[in-house]
């Protein structure tokens, strides 16, 4: 019998022991296997901390929050609705932690679902080239918005951001241009929000280019010329304005006579869309003249009737 016991206290304590050995082996292979992954995850790449543009603005969450609430709250009380909190969530959710070579624009889809809104007819105000011009037009003259001033715009402007695949998934030190790659975070939101600008327009539509540029008024590789102007639905739009504004006291390069607005009326008249092009739009070249108002173009400007 005290044979018998011992031998199964011996076998007892194999067991006991055994099973301690394969729990530790369990546990240093989980512990493997989880550094093998959040390795993986935050894999650092030297060249995603050396990109040519600046990197993300510092504070951005406090930044998008701030503006998104002053636009809901003080500009557009109508779009009270809106929720920043899910708005920001959607916005970093879509680049956080990701190669910032390879976003998508189902990266941005929750985010353009919960930030748009209707924009009211004959007020879409398109530019290119002439942004602080039809900024400023915009702010003296609420007949008008641009993609800026609308809540999506008005939240991102300006603002820079873009993801590391290594912690804290957000890169502050630099993001991509868009020549070391098309599909970085700050160019595939530009174009879905003027894509999502432009089909959003209806009645009468106003496009603000640059007569002084010596390359061309409108240039097929902008957002206007390769997106917005195809994007705009002519069973909504009515009619499409150009306003080509030359700068004071610059080069004329360009008038409504001139080679890359005929490209452009061309298009427009192939969607079957009506077109009027006016050199130096007056209510504008106006407010050139409140920065230039003793320029000789601001003098014939005033005097003219």
């Amino acid at each position: 019998m005290p044979f018998q016991q011992g031998s199964a206290r011996t076998r007892q304590r194999t067991v006991l022991l055994v099973g301690i050995v394969v729990l530790l082996a369990a546990l240093v292979l989980a512990v493997v296997l989880a550094s093998l992954l959040t390795h993986g995850k935050h894999e650092i790449s030297p060249k995603m901390l050396k990109w040519k543009d600046r990197g993300t603005t510092k504070n951005l969450q406090e930044v998008i929050l701030g503006r998104c609430y002053n636009y809901i709250t003080a500009q557009y009380p109508e779009l009270g609705d809106k929720d920043c909190l899910k708005i920001w969530e959607s916005l970093k959710d879509a680049f956080i932690y990701k190669n910032p070579c390879n976003i998508t624009s189902e990266d941005y889809q929750p985010l353009m679902e919960l930030a748009s809104h209707p924009i009211p007819c004959n007020k879409s105000l398109f530019w290119s080239k002439t942004g602080d011009l039809a900024h400023r037009y915009t702010k003296s003259n609420q007949n008008f918005l641009t993609l800026e001033d609308t809540l999506l715009g008005y939240m991102a402007d300006r603002v820079s951001w873009c993801g590391d695949p290594s912690a804290p998934g957000i890169n502050y030190e630099s993001c991509p241009k868009r020549s070391e790659c098309e599909s970085n975070p700050g160019s595939v939101f530009w174009k879905m929000a003027s894509k999502m600008f432009a089909e959003a327009a209806c009645g009468v539509v106003q496009v603000m280019l640059n007569g002084s540029i010596e390359a061309g008024a409108f240039r097929s590789s902008s957002i206007f010329g390769s997106i917005e102007v195809f994007n705009l639905n002519p069973d909504k739009v009515s009619e499409v304005h150009i306003w080509l504004m030359h700068d004071i006291g610059g080069p004329q390069s360009e008038s409504c006579t001139g080679h890359s607005i005929k490209r452009l009326i061309s298009i427009l008249e192939e969607r079957n869309f009506k077109i009027i092009c006016e050199d130096n739009y007056r209510p504008v070249q106006l407010l050139q003249c409140v920065h230039n108002p003793d320029h000789t173009d601001c003098r014939l400007c005033t005097n003219s009737t």
